[in-house]
This record gives C-alpha cells, sequence and structure tokens, in this order.
C-alpha cells in the first residue's frame, strides 16, 4: 500500500530553478523558476513568494504568485495575488482573491 506524501519547502527557504515533483507539495519559502508536476497538487502558503510558471494537476494557492498556472484545477484562496494567466478546467475564486491577468476556464 502506498501512501501520498506530501513534500514541504518551508518559510526562509529560497530556491532557484525548476521544482519538479510527483506527490503534493507545499510551499512556504521562495521560488525563483517553475514548479512542475504530472498530476501532483501544489499548495503555495501565504508567507511563499513565486516567480515563475507552475503546471500541476491541482494548485491552491494562498500566497503570490507572478506567473502563469496551468492546472485541472486551480483554487485562489482570500488572500491571494496571482500576476499571470491561469489556464485550467475548474477555477474556484475566494472573494478577496486578486487575479491581474486573464483566466481561460474549460
Amino acid at each position: 500500500m502506498s501512501t501520498n506524501s506530501t513534500n514541504v519547502l518551508a518559510q526562509g527557504i529560497e530556491i532557484i530553478g525548476t521544482i519538479t515533483f510527483h506527490n503534493d507539495m507545499h510551499i512556504d519559502g521562495k521560488i525563483d523558476g517553475e514548479i512542475t508536476s504530472e498530476s501532483g497538487k501544489v499548495t503555495i502558503g501565504e508567507l511563499a513568494d513565486i516567480k515563475g510558471n507552475i503546471k500541476a494537476g491541482e494548485v491552491h494557492i494562498y500566497g503570490h504568485v507572478d506567473g502563469n498556472v496551468n492546472s485541472g484545477r486551480c483554487h485562489l484562496n482570500e488572500r491571494a495575488v496571482v500576476n499571470g494567466d491561469i489556464t485550467t478546467s475548474v477555477l474556484s475564486m475566494v472573494e478577496g482573491a486578486r487575479l491581474s491577468g486573464r483566466a481561460q476556464i474549460g
């Protein structure tokens, strides 16, 4: 029996480069580069600062993203700030979330 583990990049960690993962990932640090997963879920925490594109099966954004998001499902929490375009099958936004870009849904 396999368990689905979550990788964590905690506050205070800064990465420049591409991150590729298979399971789930929670990010509270700073990333300058792409975040990629074929089917995994990535959560951008309230403390996160992302400068780069995100491609994953599911994306939950609570923090700040400067880049495009491409996912099967995308959720923007009330403190989310996205400066870029979102391409997704399903988009949900909580009141207070900010999107400066285009959303292509479907």
